[in-house]
């Protein structure tokens, strides 16, 4: 069979059909699991070939930067062993025994880990926990978000490189900058390994140099520094270099805090009478991060080049939990959570220690990153049943993988903070080698500035690029030390639908720093259709209790892939139900987006409501999921957005409006390090027939950074005879121009009340003007699309309703500049029905610009519109899935108030032959708008 790799034993099985896709419907209960096979039936053999002649006195290593579990390499016939250890890199020495002939036939068998476990009827946290006597992943026996992985995740899970060298080769390379006089004088330090691999002294020439790149692909040599050094036979040594003096460089920001700026850091050697031997680059951002416990609030407060950080981010598992890990696949991710607005992603515990390019997009994107350890609570010794209070077996081997990783992730910017374990700390031992090894430096341990020049301080310690970090915090487990209560007491959670007001109260939750937070994340109903067969398509029973609330019950498929309700009984009602019962799968799926929306945004404005005066950050529980699960995801594994992802991307703004649901006062948030000055807020109330029954400016203000402020009560709801259901829009603007700096948009019912007016404001129909321009490059496109509500002219008081929204950095990284500029005649789709007769599409230029208009004759809200994008298909058949994905929208889920206009802008790739179709879908739009690009 061809082989996965990256990725796992039953990677392969699934890519060659020899068994089912365990992620579809119910398939993975009839693959084989490893405690009823035995390790054998997943212990295979993986072949290849390659070339390789090398000259004179070239080295060659043959390096595999992770397997799982253990394995035997056998080159052109000659052995060497792989150790134990999921996270732990091999490079073999094979110089002596390539083939001259130039082709090499390599060989691999691959063990799974020694205690792969069992898993209980009932199933549980890490299943047996007998996974955890391993280093290794401990999902795998499977958790609450999904269900057991059959192979415990065996196989070569990472890449395999061939690496030619001269006699003397580069290993590790350490960076560290340091930081003084307010961050106008920094300090680059580097600290490398050489290897000498022959049996002469080397007299080395070791060169670094520091670029920067300009525009249009120049670049600019910042340093460049030659030192002289001599390396015995066969000796490994670790060489210094005089630190390189920066002034004021370009510093690394997180997402939402400035620009993600990045050197280009190489490391070069030469040896006298061979030439150039080996080379090393890596892009390397200056920042300083900095955290201590809070006095005002309990929680860790995180400051980045001495800036306070409200944390607002996500816990991650995985990409894929068959590992099949791509660059491609970690860009899409790490973007989306960029895109979230999200500034820290967690790697749980129970996952990987995750690798250089997933890292290295969290630097491009401005994502901190908290790696944890492997160690989890509910199983090493805090489960149900108690188990492995010890950790795994072998705790030398947990050092040599938690040493390795550290070497492997440490010169990444977005690299925060290192913890021992999820829920728990590792045992003594272990805890107690990881703060000796992870100690900081003294230029690190202290929050106030350096006293000391790095001159003064290079004579008292020794190099920060010495030490195996030095530069980020060791926290010994994620329920201590300023996470949740501080003492290790399960103090995180909930985990389950939330009434959205009481995100808001001030005893929703009592400490300072939330590690997790969970709740719903129901994907859209094409997602259902693409990964479950129809039995897995009923929506779930709502079930009448005595005590009024109701219970959902869900079909097999959907309990079976962990689904989480929209309701819990006894203290919050149905939250999907405020909208009326659904009638079948689409009309579920479409109003627990609506739920989406509303929860997660309410989480974060609630969270964010309480800046510092009581909480210094939060994480949700979980931004995605590895495999199709129906739970804890702004994103589904088919990488298709949820609302939940606009609603978190709305709240997480830098700069945000909001309405508190508990108080009903409006308040402007700025987590900037600039006051915010010369703005205003408007507020305008729309009821279910178009009208604005409440508009009110709140006059020019100034806000100081780092603050949220409460502007005044939108009092709509007292007013005399208020709707029970109506909409309302929050714009801050600059008084100067009218530009929008943030926007935010409610649908609200009066306390007590329901959604369930919205039903009959479908049949509303409500006309729309498009316009689009598309662009393409190759196979990417990117559309810039123009909505506009053509329902009633726009209110000349209201001077906003362009939508002009003012341009901050990390909106996008398409150049525009080098695509092609198309306009192609639109479509219409013939079967469209009632809504072809309301629908008049046409195409003209109009300054360059594609227009398509929808009528109607009513006057409202456009509510709830989302744009899709699919392949062109004319045979199409039920329950395929003709999207193309992934997709990046500037915004989704948007509603237009009458006479409002929207710029969304649409980016992604096309397979190759297939024509795509933008889709424009809503509330008051079921069968959608086609365009053909």
């Amino acid at each position: 069979m061809e082989a996965v790799v990256p990725g796992t034993v039953l990677a392969t099985l699934v890519t060659n059909k020899t068994v089912g896709d365990p992620f579809y419907g119910l398939v993975n209960e009839t693959i084989v699991d490893i405690a009823d096979s035995g390790r054998e039936y997943y212990t295979f053999w993986f072949f290849t070939k390659f070339q390789c002649k090398l000259s004179g006195t070239q080295h060659l290593d043959l390096n595999f930067r992770a397997i799982n579990y253990s394995a035997e390499v056998y080159l052109n016939g000659h052995k060497k062993d792989l150790p134990k250890g999921m996270f732990q890199r091999h490079s073999l020495e094979v110089t002596d025994i390539l083939n001259p002939e130039g082709t090499n036939l390599l060989a691999v068998l691959v063990y799974p880990p020694d205690h792969p476990g069992s898993i209980p009827p009932e199933g549980g946290q890490g299943g047996d926990h007998e996974i955890g006597k391993d280093v290794a992943t401990q999902y795998v026996e499977g958790w609450d978000w999904i269900a057991p992985v059959r192979d415990r995740n065996t196989g070569i899970w990472d890449e395999v490189s061939i690496y030619v060298s001269g006699p003397v080769k580069i290993i590790d390379p350490h960076l560290v900058s340091s930081f003084f006089d307010h961050n106008t004088r920094v300090y680059l330090h580097a600290t490398t390994e050489l290897e000498n691999k022959s049996a002469w002294v080397a007299e080395c020439s070791l060169n670094i140099q520091v670029t920067t790149e300009l525009e249009g692909s120049i670049c600019l040599v910042e340093h460049l520094q030659t030192q002289h050094v001599s390396v015995p036979p066969g000796a490994r040594i670790q060489y210094t270099f005089p630190q390189l003096f920066f002034y004021k460089p370009n510093l690394w920001w997180p997402n939402g805090m400035g620009k993600q700026s990045l050197y280009n850091v190489s490391i070069t050697i030469d040896v006298k009478g061979y030439g150039k031997s080996d080379s090393w680059g890596q892009l390397f951002g200056f920042r300083k991060i900095e955290s201590h416990i809070d006095s005002a609030t309990g929680g860790r407060l995180f400051k980045v080049n001495g800036q306070p950080i409200f944390i607002r981010g996500g816990n991650w598992i995985l990409s894929d939990c068959l590992l099949r890990l791509s660059e491609e696949r970690y860009k899409t991710d790490v973007k989306f959570h960029a895109d979230m607005n999200l500034n820290m992603i967690r790697c749980w515990g129970g996952g990987l220690a995750e690798r250089p390019e997933f890292y290295h997009y969290c630097d491009v994107y401005g994502l901190l990153v908290w790696q944890e350890f492997w160690i989890t609570g509910d199983v090493d010794g805090r489960g149900i049943p108690v188990s492995n209070p010890n950790g795994p077996l072998d705790h030398d081997l947990f050092m040599l993988c938690a040493r390795d990783t550290v070497k492997l992730l440490r010169n990444h910017p977005s690299l925060a903070l290192w913890v021992g374990g999820n829920e728990q700390v590792p045992p003594p031992d272990l805890n107690t080698a990881l703060k000796n090894d992870l100690k900081l430096h003294p230029f690190f341990e202290n929050q106030s500035e350096n006293a000391m020049s790095v001159e003064d301080m290079s004579t008292v310690f020794k190099d920060p690029s010495q030490y195996l970090d030095g530069t980020r915090i060791y926290i010994q487990g994620s329920l201590w030390d300023g996470f949740a209560n501080g003492k290790g007491d399960f103090t995180d959670g909930p985990y389950e639908i939330q009434n959205p007001e009481d995100f808001f109260r001030d005893d929703y939750y009592n400490y300072g720093f939330n590690p997790e937070v969970g709740s719903v994340g129901m994907p859209v109903a094409a997602t259902i259709r693409a990964t479950m067969p129809p039995e897995g398509w009923q929506i779930p029973l709502f079930k009448k209790l005595p005590n009024g609330y109701t219970e959902e019950v869900p079909n097999p498929i959907w309990e079976y892939h962990k689904y989480i309700p929209y309701s819990k009984p006894g203290k919050v009602h149905d939250q999907i139900e405020l909208y009326g019962i659904p009638k079948d799968l689409d009309d579920f799926c479409l109003k627990a987006q609506l739920v989406n929306y509303i929860q997660y945004r309410a989480l974060l404005e609630g969270w964010t409501s309480h800046m510092w005066s009581k909480y210094t950050g939060v994480l949700i529980w979980k931004t995605q999921n590895p495999w199709t699960g129906l739970r804890g995801q702004f994103y589904d594994h088919l990488l298709d957005q949820t609302a939940g992802f606009y609603g978190c991307r709305c709240a997480a703004e830098p700069i945000h409006v909001q309405l508190n649901l508990a108080t009903l006062f409006i308040e402007v948030v700025n987590t900037m390090s600039e006051e915010l000055s010369n703005v205003a807020v408007e507020a305008s109330v729309w009821d279910l027939e178009g009208a604005c029954p409440y508009y009110k400016v709140f006059d020019t203000h100034s806000f100081p950074p780092k603050k949220v402020v409460s502007i005044g009560e939108m009092n709509y709801p007292k007013s005399k005879n208020p709707k029970p259901v109506y909409f309302l829009l929050l714009k801050l603007y600059d008084v100067s121009n009218y530009h929008i700096i943030s926007r935010n948009f409610y649908w609200l019912h009066l306390s007590g009340g329901d959604y369930k007016l919205l039903e009959p404001y479908r049949k509303k129909r409500i006309p729309l003007k498009i316009t689009s321009k598309t662009f393409i490059k190759g196979s990417s496109y990117e559309i810039e699309m123009n909505v506009q509500n053509k329902s009633k002219k726009p209110d000349p008081k209201i001077l906003t309703c362009k939508n002009n929204f003012v341009s901050r950095h990390g909106d996008g990284d398409f150049d525009m500049a080098s695509l092609e500029t198309t306009f192609e005649e639109t479509e219409e789709k013939q079967n469209a029905g009632l809504f072809q007769r309301l629908c008049r599409q046409f195409s003209r230029e109009t300054d360059g610009l594609k227009v398509a208009e929808v009528n109607g004759s009513d006057v409202g809200v456009a509510f709830f519109l989302n744009f899709s994008v699919h392949a062109m298909k004319t045979d199409h058949k039920e329950g395929e899935d003709t999207r193309i994905l992934p997709v990046h929208y500037s915004d989704n889920y948007f509603s237009l108030v009458p006479g409002e206009e929207m710029s969304i802008k649409i980016s992604f790739q096309v397979p190759q032959g297939v024509t795509p179709r933008l889709t424009l879908r809503g509330w008051n739009y079921h069968n959608g708008l086609h365009t053909v690009l």
